[in-house]
């Protein structure tokens, strides 16, 4: 992060709905890296989003048990 600001890092199934909160707190600048355990969820296609207030984005992940 180039400065400090709230973060979200969330798991979305197909239909939008969210499946996992991974990061929903204020951060201080810098580089981070997250575990992701998707053990919970059920093989298939999700969509990783991560929102500050200068940054916003969306990727896909393939979960394969």
């Amino acid at each position: 992060m180039a400065e400090d600001g709230f973060v979200k890092l969330a798991v979305y199934n197909l239909l939008g709905e969210e499946v996992a909160t991974i990061v929903n707190t204020t951060q201080k600048a810098g580089r981070y890296e997250v575990v992701f355990d998707g053990s919970q969820l059920s093989s298939g296609v999700y969509v990783y989003r991560i929102e500050t207030p200068h940054y916003n984005s969306s990727k896909k992940l393939m979960l394969m048990k």
